[in-house]
C-alpha cells in the first residue's frame, strides 16, 4: 500500500497532453504568449494489448479457477473489445473517464467421453469496467502538472455457459457487479517541444466493494498538432473480489496505443 500511494504522488500523467498552453507565432509576427485557456476536453480510443492472470469463480457454485492467458490468447477468444479514455479541464478543477468493455468466447470440444460421448461447451464472458473521476490541480506549471483526483470505479461481470451433450443443450448463465471507491493522482511532463511523458495511477476499493483494487498508465506522447497526438505506453489493472459466491482476483496488463483528439 505505501509503495502504490508513493507512486500516486509521483507518476507522470495518463494518456495524452492536455491542451497547449501556448501558440508559436507566424514568420514575420512579433513573438507573444497566448493566454491559457481556462477549459480543455481530449477523447483518446485506444487499444490495449492486455494478458490476464488471476482466480475467477463466475459462478455461486462453481469452483474457483485459476486463468492465465496471455494477449495471444485473449484475442484468440475476443468477440468485441473497446477502450476510450476522456479528459476535461475547466480552470484547475479536471475530469477523468475511462470505459473498458470484452467479450469473449471459450469453446472446447472433447470426443469420446465414456456413456454420453462427445460434449461440447462454451463460456461466453463479457467485462465492462468505467472509471470516473474528478479533482482539482495542485501544480499547474507550463512543462509539469499535477493533479489529485477521487472518484469511483464501476463493474459488472456476466458469463453464460453452454453445455451440448448427447444431443441436447443445457445453458446457464450469472452476473454480478459492485462499484469501488478510488482516489488517484495524473501528472504531466514535457521533455521537448512535442514530446511528453504521462501516467495516471489509482487505488481503492478498501472493502466497500473489493477488497483492493488499483490501476497504473504510463505514457510518451506526441503532439503532431494542437488538435492530434500520439501515446504509448503500458497498462495495468489489479482487483481482488470475494463476495456472494463470486471471485474476480485478476490483474490484466499489457501495451497501450491510443490517438487523442483535443477540442
Amino acid at each position: 500500500m505505501r509503495t502504490l500511494l508513493v507512486v500516486l504522488l509521483t507518476v507522470l500523467g495518463a494518456t495524452v497532453s492536455l491542451a497547449e498552453e501556448g501558440t508559436k507565432t507566424s514568420a514575420g509576427e512579433v513573438n507573444h504568449v497566448v493566454p491559457v485557456r481556462s477549459w480543455a476536453l481530449q477523447v483518446t480510443p485506444y487499444v490495449w494489448g492486455a494478458g490476464i492472470s488471476g482466480d475467477i469463480s463466475p459462478f455461486r457454485r462453481g469452483p474457483t479457477i485459476g486463468t492465465r492467458k496471455s494477449f495471444a490468447d485473449v484475442l484468440g477468444d475476443l468477440n468485441l473489445g473497446g477502450f476510450v479514455n476522456i479528459w476535461g479541464r475547466h480552470e484547475r478543477f479536471v475530469f477523468s473517464g475511462d470505459l473498458l468493455y470484452v467479450a469473449t468466447t471459450d469453446s472446447k470440444f472433447v470426443r469420446g467421453v465414456p456413456v454420453v460421448g462427445a460434449v461440447d461447451t462454451s463460456v461466453d464472458s463479457r467485462q465492462f469496467t468505467s472509471t470516473w473521476q474528478a479533482g482539482y490541480r495542485l501544480v499547474d506549471g507550463s512543462d509539469f502538472t499535477l493533479d489529485a483526483l477521487g472518484g469511483l470505479r464501476l463493474w459488472h461481470v456476466s458469463n453464460d455457459v453452454r453445455v451440448r451433450v448427447a444431443g441436447r443443450n443445457v445453458k446457464y448463465g450469472e452476473d454480478f457487479g459492485w462499484v469501488d471507491p478510488v482516489i488517484g493522482a495524473r501528472a504531466f511532463l514535457r521533455v521537448a517541444e512535442n514530446l511528453s511523458l504521462q501516467a495516471q495511477a489509482d487505488v481503492g476499493g478498501f472493502g466497500v466493494g473489493a477488497d483492493m483494487t488499483w490501476s497504473a498508465l504510463v505514457t510518451a506522447n506526441y503532439t503532431f498538432s494542437d488538435h492530434l497526438s500520439v501515446s504509448a505506453g503500458y497498462k495495468l489493472l489489479d482487483t481482488d473480489y470475494a463476495r456472494n459466491g463470486h471471485v474476480f482476483d485478476t490483474t490484466l496488463s499489457g501495451p497501450v496505443l491510443g490517438i487523442t483528439y483535443r477540442f
